[in-house]
């Protein structure tokens, strides 16, 4: 979509290229959104973890470094701005905002 629209953009690999624990607390805090938000409840790892989503931010980041399938995607990011790309129009109100 973003292409379509040619917004400039870059593409981060997430399972290629995990965000760390200190990217993923910059993220949340820029979402203004605890982990839990952004937590896939429903992913076979966090199942097997013993994970429920309910867990602090300082257990589940850890856990959303290690396994970044546990991360909801996409996630756009502009200067200080983030927002969770689901539905896809959040990505578009972010560059056009």
């Amino acid at each position: 979509m973003l292409n379509e629209r040619g917004v400039a953009h870059t593409y981060r690999e997430y399972t290629q290229e995990p965000l760390s624990e200190a990217e993923l607390r910059d993220v949340l805090s820029k979402l203004g959104l605890p982990a839990s938000a952004v937590f896939r409840k429903r992913e076979k790892v966090g199942k097997e973890l013993g994970l429920t989503g309910k867990e602090p931010d300082d257990v589940l980041i850890p856990h959303m470094a290690a396994h970044p399938r546990l991360l909801q995607r996409p996630i756009g990011v502009v200067g200080d701005q983030a927002v969770v790309g689901r539905p896809i129009e959040n990505l578009l109100e972010l560059v056009d905002g």
